[in-house]
């Protein structure tokens, strides 16, 4: 018998299988759309909870200061409820002095800024332009003054202005709270300048222009984003700033806002007046609010970068 030995098919051999580049493509895409969804949906997240403390204080306030004294102690301090009223603030306004320390601090900070951004725009323009070693040493010495807080020379600073006849004046506020601003003002004014390229100052000098002329025509339009971004530090600086008036004024005519809330709410009649102390807050707030409104659009520029073509 003729055993017939029959031979098992053979299979094919599986290879593995590899991904074409379209599809190790599509994955990676698919991968990195599900990161950027994963992070937008976290950066939100992030930034609602950063909203939410930012505004509950600001809300709070603002309520607060629609309220009697009777509403504040009794209704919800959180809602709404058991009637608003402006009392408080026709408490601010009909209060005696209120509407000096409104006009002095205005008057320091509009003198402030005036004087922070034409120096800091004037020493940087000398020190981007000039390019010599004396420019350089007086970068570096103006830098110093970051280094020094303001509150460790406040002693020398009373002497000082008692010296010059300048004490408990408004020109001497002025003078010393701009002191205080320059050194970052002419920081931020020197990296700004800098970016305007070396062609444009040839090609207006070419073209005729003085030193004067490429100031005013070239340096100050190119400039406008960063004055705004001084100008708001410096207005924030001398709105808010508590500790120079405190040292170097004493008269009640010279007296600014910071320090006429302070004794404002520390007085007798309106110490335990939270609404009132709140009103008076939200007033103070104002003037800063619109002053960051009218320069958002050259504050923006200044703070992200500005295209230069």
């Amino acid at each position: 018998m003729v055993a017939t030995l029959t031979k098992a098919p053979r299979r094919a051999a599986t290879r593995p299988r590899v991904p074409t580049k379209a599809g190790a493509r599509a994955s990676t895409l698919g991968g990195i759309r599900g990161r950027s969804k994963a992070s937008r949906l976290g950066a939100f997240v992030l930034g609602t909870i950063w909203l939410v403390f930012v505004l509950a204080p600001i809300y709070y306030m603002v309520l607060i200061s629609f309220r009697s004294p009777a509403q504040y102690l009794t209704a919800n301090a959180w809602l709404p409820t058991g009637g608003l009223t402006l009392s408080s603030y026709s408490s601010v306004f009909d209060s005696s002095g209120i509407g000096t320390y409104f006009r002095n601090s205005a008057e320091l900070a509009v003198g402030t800024i005036i004087v922070v951004v034409l120096l800091s725009l004037a020493a940087g323009y000398r020190i981007v332009r000039r390019g010599s070693r004396f420019s350089a040493v007086s970068f570096r010495v103006i830098l110093f003054g970051i280094a020094i807080p303001i509150q460790a020379i406040v002693i020398p600073l009373y002497f000082m202005t008692n010296k010059m006849h300048i004490y408990d004046t408004m020109f001497g506020l002025i003078l010393v709270l701009a002191a205080s601003l320059i050194p970052v003002a002419v920081l931020l004014m020197v990296n700004y300048l800098r970016l305007i390229p070396r062609q444009l100052y040839d090609a207006m000098a070419v073209d005729g222009a003085g030193p004067w002329g490429i100031f005013t025509h070239l340096v100050i339009p190119m400039a406008r984003p960063v004055m705004a971004v001084i100008s708001v530090y410096s207005g924030l600086g001398a709105w808010n700033n508590f500790l120079l008036p405190l040292i170097l004024t004493q008269s009640n005519s010279n007296t600014v806002l910071p320090l006429g809330m302070y004794k404002f709410a520390s007085s007798d009649q309106y110490a335990l007046n939270v609404p009132v102390v709140m009103a008076t807050v939200v007033l103070s707030v104002l003037p800063l609010l619109f002053l960051y409104l009218g320069l958002r659009r050259q504050f923006v520029k200044g703070i992200g970068g500005f295209a230069l073509r």
